[in-house]
């Protein structure tokens, strides 16, 4: 029978996350204010050709055979890969004749709140297979940013067969204590006990995330403002990434609980025991040929929290990019999606090295 005590606890950890609920509808009140004075999405056209409970299957077309599949980050809204026609990644990939596809996670609610990796990889896959199974029998690259490139690489180890290729840009995938200090200190705030009960408001983890790392989600955010004032193109990237972090989704209770527990605070994915299904993933099962872009300013995935992933790595098709980060991004986590330098000198890497893989 649960103790008093722990009912208190679980009626705490209800109000708590009620509150930050209430604070996820004021935040994209405040977004939404932004977005009536010119920052709203300006994303290219797509149609949903596959979907699930959670997920969406978006197809923006392209000209090319080879296919492009993004696997969009679970925390906030997919259109940082599409922020603005200038510095649209989906749109670079086209313009070089990918033909692109977008797997978009549906806010959780209390239907989806119990899907964790096992349901996330799962969806990879049937997106994956659908893709393959359109036009010329192709399989995708796939490519994910932050924790999308984070469950890119799980999917990869789990049926490597179904891809051609893995990118991952500022992917997160060893949490070996001390190889970030942003990890280390959402450690230090968080209990080992989390609830995956219910799902949690995307506002608690960005408090959160600030709390672990106020230089990067603050200090350097308002550096950033300040060092994009004499450019007019810097300062409308920064002014529609604040717009874009105030979008907030909740994410599944059981998700979170295994990307901290199991991840962040266990390591298993890099220490090859990731169990999803009875079987164990880690790199010793990625055997597709990988790119790594790796931002060297950036906290939240320094190169230390991936280059052990990648040399653990059987395969010997692997590259690393290092970008040394730039102003006017806002976070320079989202440095290699929207930075223009960025755009003009790692893009065209990545597309170059799609293209020299049959």
């Amino acid at each position: 029978m649960q103790s008093q005590a722990a009912r208190i606890d679980a009626a705490l950890d209800a109000v708590r996350r009620a509150q930050f609920g209430m604070t996820d509808t004021m935040r994209r009140l405040q977004g939404n204010a932004l977005g009536a004075l010119g920052l709203s999405p300006n994303e290219c056209p797509f149609q949903i050709i596959a979907s699930g409970p959670f997920w969406r299957l978006r197809e923006y077309g392209g000209k090319g055979t080879k296919r492009l599949m993004v696997v969009a980050a679970p925390i906030k809204r997919p259109y940082i890969w599409d922020l603005s026609p200038s510095v649209s990644a989906i749109r670079h990939c086209l313009r070089r004749g990918l033909r692109v596809h977008l797997l978009e996670w549906l806010p959780a609610s209390e239907m989806t709140g119990n899907n964790g990796f096992a349901e996330y990889t799962n969806a990879i896959c049937e997106c994956a297979t659908r893709i393959a199974d359109t036009g010329t029998k192709e399989k995708a690259f796939l490519i994910g940013h932050s924790l999308g490139g984070t469950l890119a690489a799980i999917f990869a180890a789990e049926a490597p067969a179904s891809i051609r290729g893995l990118v991952l840009l500022g992917a997160p995938l060893c949490f070996q204590p001390g190889t970030s200090r942003f990890r280390d200190a959402l450690m230090s705030l968080l209990p080992s006990d989390l609830s995956d009960a219910e799902p949690w408001p995307g506002s608690l983890l960005s408090h959160l995330s600030a709390l672990a790392s106020p230089k990067t989600f603050l200090w350097s955010r308002l550096a950033d403002a300040a060092f994009s004032i004499g450019d007019h193109h810097a300062l409308e990237i920064h002014a529609r990434v604040e717009r874009w972090a105030l979008d907030e989704i909740p994410l599944p209770g059981k998700l979170v609980h295994q990307l901290i527990q199991w991840l962040y605070r266990e390591n298993r994915l890099c220490r090859g025991e990731l169990q999803i299904d009875g079987k164990l993933f880690g790199p010793q099962n990625i055997s597709v040929p990988t790119l790594a872009v790796v931002n060297r300013t950036d906290d939240i995935a320094p190169l230390e929290s991936i280059k052990p992933f990648i040399d653990a790595m059987p395969n010997k098709d692997v590259r690393i990019i290092e970008h040394w980060g730039e102003i006017g991004v806002s976070l320079q986590h989202l440095g290699i999606l929207i930075g223009q330098k960025a755009h003009g000198q790692v893009w065209p890497e990545i597309i170059s090295w799609i293209n020299t893989h049959p």
